[in-house]
């Protein structure tokens, strides 16, 4: 595999890739640029963090579950190259001096390529954008400082890349032939959950196909009433484009990831790989979505609820893949609550997604679904049930939550035991109750 990239403003050339070796090794092991260091190896310490520039824009990214064939056409900078070529420091490096924002230095790298993406963005809500990176002996005050002294410095222009561009990108068309053709092959988007196959179980992935360079399934599109997401947007984008409708999912979203997960991971590579416990299917479920696949030239819908069969299975055929997904627009009763130990960038102990209509004080219409409540997200037809056709009351709400069990026989794991599960799914639906007549529900803040 031949591929070309800018590293640090500099154009590099490489032959016969290996297709699963990151970003991370090749920049340490082949090059020597040991700034970007390896910490946990999977995605969660930021440590590793280096800048991406493509077509869609700039991008902080994990380096450590990134393949080299991901960055074919882009701008790649590491944290040698945040600093000018003729060593001129970076406003957020001179903020990190000045606010005394490192010690050990071993997280510094991460958090400086962090900041200076965010700086390039405009952004200013420095705890989100730093929120993937951690720091185990400065503590986050002096860097939140150092972030917020640089945010009004001028970019510095050795930042401004024009990334190469890719010299033939793909189609669905083209990607469809060659699934059909290599249906055993790995197909990898953002490789956020693949790339720690390769780094944490140490696999062998005997042939890929990279999703990266097709723009069809980068599309989102907006009608009166609904929205069409390809398989290939990523989480960031996902989450800006269901903010107006959805708050509570775009919460959710923001939660699920770092900054620099969520602009690797894509919403397809989320349902496709079927874990009980992905956060998007629940909140898809209840809002009655549609999944989009297609196999050679043939193209098939189902509710996204269908395609989950069991734990392990999905109905997808051999040389079939998720194109897109499509969700209604305008589900005012809408929400989704997620719970888990850390609050952010943690796996969900139970995710719930609500979708109750009451029309003249009774239960006209329940969808109701749940991750971590079983092997694969499901819906709780019992609770919906018991709740259509009742009065909307909170005495129908406490009967209906006994259901539950009805509905889930949930496990005990590391994250949580099933009672406490149990009980947690009981107590969302009446957290969502108790947000549907006014009452403050925000768990972050505690009343008097």
């Amino acid at each position: 595999m031949d591929i070309t990239f800018l590293l640090n403003g500099e154009s590099v050339d490489l032959h016969n890739v290996s297709p699963t070796v990151t970003l991370l090794d090749w920049l340490r092991e082949d090059r020597g640029l040991t700034g970007t260091k390896e910490g946990c190896n999977e995605g969660d310490c930021g440590a590793c963090t280096v800048m991406v520039t493509d077509a869609s824009g700039v991008r902080a990214l994990n380096a450590c579950i990134l393949f080299l064939p991901q960055l074919d056409g882009c701008a790649v900078r590491t944290v040698e190259g945040i600093s000018g070529p003729d060593g001129t420091l970076h406003p957020v490096q001179d903020a990190m001096i000045d606010n005394h924002g490192s010690q050990c230095g071993f997280c510094t790298p991460g958090f400086i390529v962090s900041m200076a993406v965010a700086h390039l963005k405009g952004s200013r809500d420095h705890d989100n954008a730093l929120a993937g990176n951690l720091c185990r002996c400065t503590g986050y005050a002096p860097i939140i400082r150092a972030a917020e002294a640089a945010k009004d410095a001028p970019v510095p222009d050795w930042m401004k890349d024009t990334p190469p561009g890719l010299s033939a990108p793909e189609t669905l068309d083209e990607l469809a032939t060659a699934y059909a053709e290599r249906p055993d092959a790995t197909l990898i988007a953002g490789a956020t959950d693949v790339g720690l196959w390769v780094t944490k179980s140490l696999r062998n992935l005997d042939d890929v196909i990279f999703l990266n360079r097709c723009q069809e399934l980068q599309r989102i599109d907006t009608s009166q009433d609904s929205l069409r997401i390809g398989a290939g947007v990523t989480m960031n984008r996902v989450m800006d484009a269901v903010q107006a409708d959805y708050p509570s999912y775009a919460e959710m979203i923001r939660r699920y990831g770092s900054e620099q997960v969520r602009a690797a991971a894509t919403i397809g590579g989320n349902i496709a790989n079927g874990s009980p416990i992905g956060d998007n299917p629940p909140a898809l479920i209840a809002l009655g979505a549609i999944l989009h696949l297609r196999a050679g030239d043939h193209r098939r819908d189902m509710p996204v609820e269908e395609f989950f069969i069991e734990y392990g299975k999905q109905d997808r055929a051999r040389g079939e893949f998720v194109e897109a997904v499509t969700l209604p627009l305008g589900e005012q009763a809408f929400r989704a609550y997620k719970l888990s130990k850390r609050f952010d960038q943690d796996i969900s102990a139970v995710c719930g997604a609500f979708n109750i209509r009451v029309e003249s004080g009774k239960v006209a219409d329940a969808r109701i679904a749940f991750g971590g409540m079983a092997g694969t997200p499901k819906r709780a037809t019992a609770v919906e049930a018991a709740l259509t056709g009742a009065d909307w009351s909170e005495k129908t709400v406490r009967a209906a939550t006994a259901k539950m069990a009805e509905a889930f026989t949930p496990l005990s794991d590391m994250r949580a035991s099933a009672d406490y599960r149990l009980q947690a799914a009981q107590n969302m639906l009446l957290r969502y109750w108790h947000e549907d007549q006014g009452l403050n529900i925000n768990v972050l803040e505690v009343p008097a």
